[in-house]
């Protein structure tokens, strides 16, 4: 028969996960991801940047969910789209005006 190990440890310096026991800071909160292509993108990445695997893959991350944020802010939406019509019409030749009667005829045809 297996007797149980007496697991009696401070719990601020032990967390536990599926059984698994981890001293913070010593091995930190670990990532396991068993695909092949994201560890080829993440050692090319990390080989390309001079980074070791760990750094590539947090520097990535943050930026893909800085992206996806930026991406659900209405308001920073609504802000790049205005900020992209301030920088069209600064560039475009005074006076602008909606008026296209020099592209059609009398009978509202193109010219």
């Amino acid at each position: 028969m297996v007797k149980s190990r007496d697991f009696r440890v401070p719990s601020e310096y032990f967390y536990h996960l599926n059984n698994i026991f981890y001293q913070e800071g010593k091995m930190g909160t670990q990532l396991n991801i068993k695909s092949e292509d994201a560890y080829r993108l993440a050692s090319e990445l990390a080989e390309l940047t001079g980074e070791n695997l760990t750094a590539a893959v947090t520097a990535a991350l943050r930026e893909r969910l800085e992206r996806e944020r930026k991406a659900r802010d209405v308001e920073a939406k609504v802000e790049r789209m205005m900020a992209m019509a301030r920088e069209i019409r600064a560039h475009m030749r005074e006076p602008v005006s909606s008026d296209h009667s020099w592209l059609y005829d009398e009978n509202g045809l193109p010219k």
